[in-house]
């Protein structure tokens, strides 16, 4: 079937296209809209500026296609979109379940609310996205670019951020429970009251990062850069930063609670008790554990 004809039927009123070979079919401004399009080949295909408004797109071949387009409560679930153009198209409250998109280009799309769980988001070029409140627990997304993303209150429960780029991305109020970023650069992010509960942040880049009243508990921060980080009010208990940097960085109220400073330069820190006016009580926990953490550095000296 050529592109002419499937407009034609699309007119006429039909829907079902499932299956079709639509390799490098032009489709440009296309209203599309509720049509199936499932398991069809399109690989190649031009849709810009097309309207596929709860198209079906599920497990259809996208790869390298042209997508700036309006994709709102579009349904690619299992979709491979490998190395597909999305830039600036709109697809929120989309689901990309499980959809190959290694190597795609989402810049500056909107993804609010979209379902990207379990997706293959490894080499992305997501720069600028809106992903708030997207749900991608469990994505891959080693070495994807995520400079300055808008990921607020977005899940990436048990994600895999290996060496990705945040720099700059808004993650306030995200959920990064499990999440294993190691060697990612996270410098200038902003992760305030962000949940990062036993999650994995070796050797990660956070200068200059804000992390006011984020949950770190149980966290690996061993051999992190927190230069400058802003840690008011943070929770660090039981978290490991042997060897981190945490030069000027400021920790006022934080919760260090068998935290591990083994090795960490703590050059200029301002610490959890220092002109705070806690109560003596509380002064004397806090005080506790500096006495505990000024032991650990000792040994570490030792």
């Amino acid at each position: 079937m050529d592109t002419a004809e499937l407009l034609q039927r699309y007119a006429d009123g039909e829907r079902d296209f499932r299956g079709l070979e639509l390799r490098n079919a032009f489709l440009g401004g296309a209203n599309l809209t509720e049509a199936n399009f499932r398991e069809c080949d399109l690989s190649g295909a031009n849709l810009i500026g097309a309207k596929l408004v709860r198209t079906n797109f599920r497990e259809a071949n996208l790869t390298e296609a042209h997508l700036e387009a309006n994709l709102t409560e579009a349904n690619l679930i299992s979709a491979n979109l490998h190395n597909a153009n999305m830039t600036g198209a709109k697809v929120r409250d989309a689901s990309l379940r499980a959809a190959n998109l290694q190597g795609a280009i989402l810049k500056s799309a909107d993804f609010t609310d979209a379902i990207l769980s379990e997706a293959d988001l490894r080499d992305t070029d997501m720069s600028r996205t809106c992903l708030i409140r997207c749900h991608l627990g469990r994505s891959k997304m080693m070495k994807t670019l995520l400079m300055e993303a808008n990921l607020t209150e977005a899940n990436l429960t048990n994600a895999i951020l290996m060496e990705a780029n945040l720099h700059g991305a808004n993650l306030t109020g995200a959920i990064l429970h499990g999440v294993n970023a190691t060697n990612a650069n996270a410098s200038d992010a902003d992760f305030s009251r962000a949940q990062m509960n036993s999650a994995n942040l070796a050797s990660i880049n956070l200068q200059r990062a804000n992390l006011r009243a984020a949950n770190l508990s149980w966290t690996t921060l061993r051999g992190a850069d927190l230069t400058e980080a802003k840690l008011y009010r943070a929770k660090l208990c039981w978290s490991n930063l042997i060897g981190a940097k945490l030069v000027d960085a400021v920790l006022i109220d934080a919760n260090i609670h068998e935290t591990n400073f083994r090795n960490a330069d703590l050059t200029r820190a301002v610490m959890p008790n220092a002109g705070t006016g806690e109560s003596a009580s509380t002064s004397t926990e806090v005080s506790d554990q500096l006495m505990a953490l000024r032991e650990q550095i000792m040994k570490g000296r030792g």
